[in-house]
């Protein structure tokens, strides 16, 4: 029997290098990437049939790149392996396409599980998120809405910025002006209600938008 296909991705290389012993003895890992930018170029030539994937990802966060990769690759099964517990988060990647979502203290077994849940289609989420709630949870966060709407083009933005580069800077790599990041930012700042670009970075924090040093 064919063996599944798995892609790895996480900015930690002792993580990554776990990972892929762990999962080695029952799929063929054929590629592992540390940001966002460098799974999304790299990840659809190696025809993978799951990703593994950290929310927390420099130059592009784990849940924009999981949405760019299900546009390249409808059939993927993404699943997010990450420290955040933040049920928003999980509901805003199932709605973009998750097929798993657990947390970084969860057993091994429990990933490898995951996988095999993925492939057969269906969804999985860990206990320690779900904390004796009732089955259909999972169908309850696909539905829900997270409290803020960013859209992709201003996630990008965001990431760029609490990374700590400038307009100017954010505006080179997106190849738009200046004027139109200023635009995203001030328009995020009034969608989340926030005064400052500190407190701006500091929701970029919280949400899991950038990678935690």
């Amino acid at each position: 029997m064919k063996r599944a296909r798995i892609v790895l991705a996480d900015d930690h290389n002792l993580l990554v290098d776990a990972f892929k012993a762990l999962l080695q003895p029952h799929f063929d890992v054929v590629g592992t990437f540390s940001n966002g930018h460098q799974l999304v170029q790299g990840a659809p030539a190696l025809d993978p049939d799951v990703i593994v994937l950290d929310i927390g990802m420099p130059i592009m966060n784990g849940l924009i790149a999981g949405q760019q990769l299900k546009q390249l690759l409808p059939r993927v099964k993404l699943i997010y392996l990450t420290q955040n517990q933040d049920q928003d988060l999980a509901a805003e990647a199932f709605r973009l396409g998750a097929s798993g979502y657990l947390l970084k203290n969860s057993g091994g077994s429990e990933l490898v599980h995951a996988i095999n849940e993925a492939l057969l289609a269906r969804s999985y989420i860990t206990p320690l998120m779900t904390k004796g709630m009732v089955g259909s949870f999972i169908q309850n966060l696909k539905r829900r809405k997270t409290r803020h709407e960013l859209t992709l083009r201003q996630r990008e933005v965001l990431q760029l910025l609490a990374e700590g580069r400038s307009m100017k800077e954010v505006a080179y790599l997106l190849n738009v002006t200046p004027r139109t990041v200023a635009f995203h930012k001030y328009t995020m700042m009034d969608q989340l209600q926030l005064k400052s670009s500190a407190e701006l970075i500091q929701f970029a924090m919280k949400s899991s938008i950038v990678a935690a040093a």
